[in-house]
């Protein structure tokens, strides 16, 4: 047996990883629907101009980015999409939504649309800090 640092990984090597751990867990809790889900704004010329990635696992949505141009800050485009993740969860029968955010960024916008701070990493990166929230939606 070796063990390597890989100076460039791809995603080979993340579903061979992903691959075990998700064996282990379904072991220990039962199988679980694991799938990707995007909701995107896309502007009069079908671009792209913002939008939400997350996944489904375990009954959960991790919400693993969401974005607004800055043109369409303030528009209710990043609550839109909030809501329709939120719509998304519930037909896919999950039970809650957790997302991370940075102190630059939009706490404040997650606690508005109900999300609960349930922990803090400072100093990521130095001199700020990393906010988790979920919400329950069952």
């Amino acid at each position: 047996m070796t063990v390597e640092v890989v100076a460039d990984p791809g995603e080979g090597e993340r579903e061979a990883i992903l691959r075990i751990l998700s064996a282990h867990n379904d072991a220990a809790v039962g199988p679980t629907e694991r799938r990707q889900v995007a909701i995107v704004v896309r502007d009069d010329a079908g671009t792209i101009t913002g939008g939400l990635w997350g996944k489904i696992g375990y009954r959960w949505l991790f919400v693993e980015f969401l974005a607004v141009s800055p043109a369409s800050k303030g528009q209710g485009i990043g609550r839109d999409l909030m809501q329709r993740a939120e719509e998304l969860a519930r037909a896919a029968d999950c039970i809650g939504i957790w997302l991370d955010t940075f102190s630059f960024q939009a706490r404040g916008f997650y606690e508005k649309l109900g999300f609960g701070h349930f922990g803090t990493i400072d100093d990521f990166p130095p001199g700020h800090a990393r906010f988790f929230l979920s919400k329950r939606i069952d």
